[in-house]
């Protein structure tokens, strides 16, 4: 058993080495608060972490009706017991004494508390005005990657078919949107094809944009213990950063931002050139060869070298390895997703495993990862801009199926346009077509770009914003009505990690004071809205957490994400189980696309595709021409420059980040002692040549600023790539003088002060990671100790 007392400084703990095609061993992580040890515990209650999109399945320890720590399940196939920091310590968060306790309604200015029935009435009453005098389009729903499924289906259902409106995402817009995107432009649909299970079986890794580290640090573990086993796996790390995966791998890539394409562009040059693809594989399985090919003929190591700066030989001996391996293992996250041409470099990565058939056995898999807990469940229950179990709203037949399903009219679910993505939400707020945004489970006061915008549009007179969530944050404080919610340990349902392994969240202890679950507050709104079916029933009929499980099941039939096999009580007591989980896959489905990529077929699948440029969607009738059948489609793509490039008065190129110590916004590992310890503060990473170049000094206070505003940070000096700015996106304002943002006129702490109002054309996923900035000494450091807040 290993205990918490020390993974703040040793966030990974003890290794457990492990050969290739080997079981990971168990490793028993536990934390409880003071006083308090195994024996003395009252109940263990079964959950999975919601810090991260890893999955770690944990139990909840209960003393005297409190939350007193948590260990983890070694039954579980993801984590074998083992337990991140965040996973750790985070739960103190829920706690804190500056919980929501009751609603809180504007009056004069201010936010006063009222009880629940005057808040729900209050917005029931606007939604009705609102639907009366300018119809569904005038009500925006902005949720998370943070809610339960049952949760996320609930509010699909009343979005698009109660309200009729065509206006809910949620903030996987800003983590996996790409990862989405990529998923269907080459397979037909979004769920993952690989699992964690193949780290045990590769024998190249490559993280493409990927702190695995700081993001899943579980899995991290996972791969140190093999790298400490017998035949370890060579690491290929594309960052500019020298991360914790950098420092290990055995080819490290740090191109200049903005340049992903260039570099995969010319990685798949050279295995084609080599002539290291799996011809069979290529010739019976896929489509689009040849456009590939034609694509990157002149994409050669040496002219990749000259955009993004990475030695040609370097790339060289990249491709060696992806072209010379049995088994690639490949991952992908915000270091791609939030980069200039998105969702085109995200598909290059998996061009490279279907040109040389890595996909669909162990070992060989790639996964478009998550960043959020229950981000892959947002997708599949269509709170995002998808309609539930991935179908497709520019086919008739899907649009009509999930219409039978939830017995209303085809006309009564929106699909004539795309459904409208958060940016596009936001600019919509700001003109004054959307008139109620309700934001659950989000704080994007702080996660959004360009700060300085969103707390204008927000503020808004002509705009109604309702919050939902656990704390004051910083855009609760601009709201018009909040509404207090429970969280994870003090509500029961599912959430599928990031490579599709459901599990189950039971409830352990009670919310604070008035505070409801999400889905009570959903079902309460649906019932005072009175919505109704084609035959006058009640739209919604299910009442509780387990009875709208079964009805997501019913509604995920038949579909890539099917849930039929899958029960509360098939969930408790062993490991989590990988959809689809069906009467052909009772345990559950490791791997996808083992013999055929059945949802690429025109009937079946969620996309029809997009250009990779313009972002425009492809009709049925171009996405038929290519004549699928079951084969994945190889979508090449040309390198652009991206939009912004340093100049003279911006000479350096600014990116944002996490740290291993906290999550999205802060609101939760912000309130957790240790781990607000551990990174107390935002910090601006520079490249040892630009300190000293610049005569800056480790703890420096410098002034970071864009074109959009500008932040204050203490000065880490690393090997990261000269030109490059780093700086943590987590910092906002709540524990901050001044919550709705800084001083007038004054720089803050918040990254996204500084970011840009720009997404990629296909993901629609904003570009957080390549704008211009300029950095100023703002006072010398009074002594010489490193900024805090990353191993």
């Amino acid at each position: 058993m290993s205990t918490g007392a020390d993974r703040i400084n040793d966030p990974w703990g003890d290794r457990t080495p492990y050969g290739r095609d080997s079981e990971w061993p168990v490793r028993i992580d536990t934390f409880l608060r003071d006083g308090v040890r195994p024996e003395t515990v009252d109940t263990w209650s079964q959950a999975a972490s919601i810090l991260h999109s890893d999955g770690d399945a944990m139990d909840i320890a209960v003393v005297d009706g409190q939350i007193a720590g948590v260990r983890g399940r070694a039954v579980d196939r993801v984590n074998r017991g083992r337990l991140g920091p965040k996973d750790l310590y985070g739960w103190q968060a829920n706690a804190s004494p500056d919980r929501l306790t009751s609603p809180l309604v504007r009056r004069d200015g201010h936010l006063v508390p009222c009880d629940w029935d005057t808040a729900m009435d209050t917005l029931v009453s606007r939604s009705r005005d609102l639907l009366k005098t300018r119809g569904p389009e005038a009500i925006g729903l902005y949720t998370s990657g943070q809610l339960f499924l049952e949760e996320y289906y609930t509010l699909a259902v009343i979005g698009r078919a109660g309200l009729g409106t065509n206006h809910l995402d949620g903030n996987t817009r800003l983590c996996t949107a790409t990862a989405a995107e990529a998923l269907k432009e080459s397979f037909g649909c979004d769920g993952q094809p690989g699992t964690y299970a193949d780290f045990d079986h590769a024998d190249v890794i490559a993280l493409f944009g990927h702190n695995l580290a700081e993001t899943q640090p579980v899995q991290w573990m996972r791969i140190l213990d093999r790298l400490d086993g017998a035949q370890p796996p060579s690491l290929i790390c594309v960052d500019p950063r020298p991360t914790p995966v950098a420092r290990r791998a055995r080819v490290h890539l740090a191109p200049r931002l903005g340049t992903n394409m260039a570099l995969l562009n010319a990685l798949l040059h050279e295995i084609i050139r080599t002539d290291r693809v799996d011809h069979p594989f290529i010739d019976t399985r896929t489509v689009g060869f040849e456009n590939l090919v034609a694509q990157v003929r002149s994409c050669t190591p040496q002219w990749a070298a000259g955009i993004c700066d990475v030695p040609a030989a370097r790339i060289e001996e990249a491709a060696e390895l992806i072209g010379t391996t049995d088994r690639l293992m490949s991952t992908v996250l915000q270091g791609v997703y939030q980069s200039h041409q998105a969702t085109a470099a995200a598909v290059q990565v998996n061009n490279l495993h279907l040109i040389r058939g890595m996909i669909g056995r162990p070992g060989a898999g790639v996964l478009q990862m998550n960043g959020q807990p229950t981000a892959q469940n947002t997708r599949e229950c269509g709170a995002n801009g998808d309609l539930p179990g991935f179908r497709n709203w520019q086919n008739p037949a899907h649009v009509a199926d999930l219409a039978s399903v939830w017995n209303v009219t085809p006309s009564a679910i929106p699909h004539d346009e795309p459904p409208t993505h958060a940016m596009k939400m936001f600019r919509l707020a700001e003109e004054g077509t959307i008139r109620m945004l309700w934001i659950s489970g989000t704080n994007p006061a702080v996660s959004l770009p360009d700060l300085s915008r969103i707390r204008s549009l927000l503020t808004q007179e002509r705009l109604f914003v309702v919050v939902q969530d656990l704390y004051l944050t910083e855009t609760a404080h601009l709201a018009d009505l909040v509404l207090p919610a429970a969280t994870w340990g003090e509500k029961t349902g599912t959430f599928t990690n990031a490579d599709r392994t459901v599990h189950l969240s039971d409830k352990a202890v009670e919310p604070p004071g008035q505070a409801r679950a999400d889905l009570d507050i959903f079902l309460d709104y649906a019932a005072r809205m009175d919505f109704r079916d084609k035959d006058d029933e009640p739209l919604i009929t299910w009442r509780d957490p387990e009875s709208a499980f079964e009805a997501w099941k019913k509604c995920s039939k038949g579909r890539p994400c099917d849930y039929t096999g899958l029960t509360y009580t098939a969930l408790r007591g062993g490991s989590g189980l990988q959809w689809p989980v069906d009467e052909q896959s009772p345990q559950g489905t490791e791997r996808l696309y083992g013999d055929r990529f059945t949802w690429s077929d025109p009937e079946q699948c969620e996309s029809y595709g997009k250009d990779l440029i313009t972002g425009e969607p492809y009709d049925e009738a171009v996405y038929r021409a290519l004549a699928t059948d079951g084969r994945a489609i190889i979508r090449p793509a040309p390198y652009l420059p991206p939009d912004e490039t340093p100049t003279a008065a911006y000479p350096f190129q600014l990116t944002s980040g996490r740290t291993i110590y906290h999550f999205h916004t802060r609101t939760k590992t912000g309130r957790a002692p240790q781990l607000n310890s551990a990174a107390p503060d935002v910090w601006v990473e520079m490249a040892d040549t630009d300190a000293t170049r610049l005569e800056l000094g480790e703890g420096d206070l410098v002034e970071v600023r864009t074109p959009r505003g500008a932040l204050h940070g203490r000065l880490r000096i690393t090997a990261l790539r000269p030109g490059v700015l780093f700086v943590p996106f987590h910092y906002g304002y709540w524990d901050t003088p001044g919550l709705s943002g800084p001083r007038a006129g004054r720089p803050g702490r918040a990254a996204n002060e500084t970011t840009p109002t720009r997404w990629d054309p296909v993901s629609k996923q904003p570009l957080f990671k390549t704008t211009v900035a300029t950095v100023s000494l703002v006072e010398r450091s009074q002594s010489s100790s490193p900024a805090q807040g990353a191993p």
